[in-house]
């Protein structure tokens, strides 16, 4: 990777090099703009280093908020796997729940799945056609992943959902019996009463190796990085300007993808955008003896996602709202880890604590795709929540599309940041 001086004029700023900003760059340099990628940090650094690996085709519902009464009590007593809040973020993110909520009700989070599913459907042919460019096949793996059940309860209630899905949106499945699990995973102890093997989704055991394959693509189409702060981003004429580590750097065109940091740059420029900082935890453990998982398990009433990686297993938490700048708090990690070691046998902990990265979410799970409203020349790419490697190459395809005035592949009408 090199981080020679930039040129100072440019056609493209993209500030931030996760997944979601290194694709966007990447689609734009291929359609022969010169483009300077700008971090404050490394490439693949954030988010795109800890997710749980999976192109989720599958994922076409997004995490909605729940609706029955029984559900809100138990996520609000805060002792839940999947969710758990500090009390003192409550007050903040409450307007955004509060959406959240609204946007979930039966009616109107059915059209937003049918509106989310455009975008999740490309999601594998977008990454691989970026894989072969650069040469990173082989870090896409086939095979999908499993959701698995502690319950027949859950079990049935998942298993009318996939068919919904298969029959909407032609998702493909397998059910499995406890029996069939233990065929699939022979090294899961036999707690689970079965699980949904979900088979067009693709893993990743290296999310980052993947993120960089794609920088080193967009080096190849002649892009450059540089790091700088975002903070230091403005108008600059008729166009824009960032100082990054080896100057000012100015350009006709910018893109915003700086996921969950996106509101410190939006705010500045007058949008109040209604965006929430999901945190989530994770942890790699090196497997007992010849333990091996073949596929991520995600257990559906533990609140968790075992799946494998190069550094050995990969826990990963479900979400904890916090304020922005609060302490680490990995307690879910520490309530699941026992789960975890009683369903695989994991031994030591290999790192020396626990990552933790923000999701960046909107309030109508939707991510923002598209151009600034009042800012020519400016575009934004962020809000992709628990997806944003899923989604990063469909991402910079669409606003390379729309950059280029090129017909977008998919409509980007419902991501349109004018929404809000």
């Amino acid at each position: 990777m090199t981080t020679d001086r930039p040129d100072s004029s440019v056609d493209t700023i993209v500030l931030g090099a996760g997944i979601v900003g290194v694709s966007v760059a990447a689609h734009v340099a291929k359609r022969g703009r010169s483009v300077v990628l700008v971090d404050r940090r490394l490439p693949g650094e954030e988010c795109s280093f800890g997710n749980g690996g999976l192109i989720q085709r599958e994922g076409v519902f997004p995490h909605a908020f729940p609706h029955s009464i029984p559900d809100i009590l138990r996520y609000g007593m805060n002792r839940q796997n999947d969710v758990r809040y500090h009390p003192l973020a409550l007050l903040q993110v409450a307007p955004f729940l509060f959406s959240y909520w609204k946007n979930s009700s039966p009616q109107k989070y059915l059209s937003l799945v049918r509106q989310y599913a455009k975008l999740i459907e490309h999601s594998v042919a977008e990454h691989q056609a970026l894989a072969a460019a650069a040469d990173a096949s082989h870090l896409l793996k086939s095979g999908g992943w499993l959701r698995a059940f502690r319950t027949h309860k859950a079990r049935d209630t998942r298993l009318k959902q996939a068919e919904v899905m298969r029959s909407e949106f032609g998702l493909n499945y397998r059910s499995l019996d406890a029996v069939g699990l233990q065929q699939e995973e022979p090294y899961l102890a036999p707690e689970m009463v079965g699980a949904i093997d979900w088979t067009d989704p693709f893993r990743i055991e290296s999310p980052h190796a993947l993120t960089m394959a794609y920088f080193a693509l967009f080096q190849k189409l002649g892009g450059q990085f540089v790091q700088g702060d975002a903070r230091t981003f403005a108008a600059d004429g008729g166009g824009w300007q960032v100082t990054t580590a080896h100057g000012v750097v100015r350009a006709g065109s910018a893109v915003v993808a700086l996921g969950a940091w996106a509101p410190d740059l939006t705010m500045a420029l007058g949008y109040n955008l209604p965006l929430a900082a999901k945190r989530g935890y994770h942890m790699h453990y090196s497997p007992a003896g010849d333990a091996r998982l073949n596929r991520p398990v995600l257990d559906t009433e533990g609140g968790y996602l075992l799946s494998p990686n190069v550094r050995g297993i990969r826990l990963t938490t479900g979400i904890e709202f916090a304020l922005p700048n609060a302490p680490r708090t990995p307690v879910q990690l520490g309530v699941v880890e026992p789960l975890a070691r009683a369903l695989f046998p994991l031994a030591d902990r290999v790192d020396p604590e626990p990552w933790m990265g923000l999701r960046p979410c909107t309030p109508d799970m939707l991510p923002i795709i598209g151009p600034a409203p009042r800012h020519a020349g400016l575009w934004f790419a962020f809000g992709h929540a628990h997806h944003g490697l899923t989604l990063g190459p469909v991402t910079g395809r669409l606003i390379a599309e729309m950059m280029t005035n090129e017909t977008p592949f998919v409509d980007p009408a419902p991501f349109a940041a004018g929404r809000f």
